[in-house]
């Protein structure tokens, strides 16, 4: 694979084969963010369980306390009281069936979909559409509530949600490069407490495998990392 001037020149910056400690993998994925934008920055965390396995399934979703830096467009689909609270909590988009239409037609401009109980039944009807695009409600990640103002707020505070995929890796932002060091340090720590809290009780011999820091378009730096 062709690799571009910067990336080739980020390279030289740390050693790729050497595990560094958090707050050092923090530098110099700083130090190789170097796109004209704002990098996000991300943790990938390989884990050892059988994600085949339902009782090996890791998932769940925390609030990072500085953000995610990221604007979070919010679906809700509701009816009547709860649309209304959803409307005032902040949603970008409102509505019940004609959502669901709409999305059936092919919209998916939003980042997170939010639903009530009730309307499950009326949501199931695009769930092969929303699934494997990760945005299908989940009562785990607490966007199928009837306290929508909550989950709104949440999701816009910096909730993330994480789960295993299909090779057991977990990949969350954790920011960006403008956060500086310490912020980052504290939303990896919180990300990462999360991940080690989950972890399933069939799981066997060593959870966390190796754990990557990486900005969007940045090599990865390797972190040191033990339980």
């Amino acid at each position: 694979m062709n690799r571009g001037k910067r990336y080739v020149n980020s390279l030289k910056s740390y050693d790729k084969s050497k595990s560094y400690d958090v707050s050092e993998a923090i530098e110099n994925v700083i130090n190789t963010a170097t796109a004209k934008f704002d990098e996000s920055i991300e943790v990938h965390v390989k884990l050892g369980v059988d994600g085949r396995n339902a009782d090996q399934q890791v998932r769940g979703v925390v609030v990072l306390p500085n953000g995610t830096g990221k604007t979070v467009k919010v679906l809700v689909i509701a009816r009547g009281d709860k649309a209304n609270e959803a409307t005032q909590a902040g949603a970008d988009y409102v509505g019940a069936e004609e959502m669901v239409q709409k999305i059936s037609g092919g919209w998916l401009d939003f980042d997170v979909c939010i639903t009530t109980p009730d309307m499950m039944g009326v949501v199931g009807r695009i769930a092969r559409i929303l699934g494997p695009k990760g945005l299908m409600p989940n009562p785990k990640s607490g966007t199928v509530t009837n306290d929508v103002a909550k989950a709104i707020k949440d999701v816009k505070a910096g909730k993330v949600e994480y789960r295993l995929d299909k090779t057991n890796n977990i990949h969350v932002i954790i920011g960006k490069k403008s956060f500086g060091k310490e912020k980052l340090l504290e939303n990896f720590n919180t990300i990462m407490e999360a991940i080690v809290k989950a972890k399933p009780a069939a799981a066997k011999g060593q959870y966390i495998r190796n754990v990557t820091l990486a900005s969007s378009m940045g090599p990865g730096v390797k972190v040191s990392y033990s339980m």
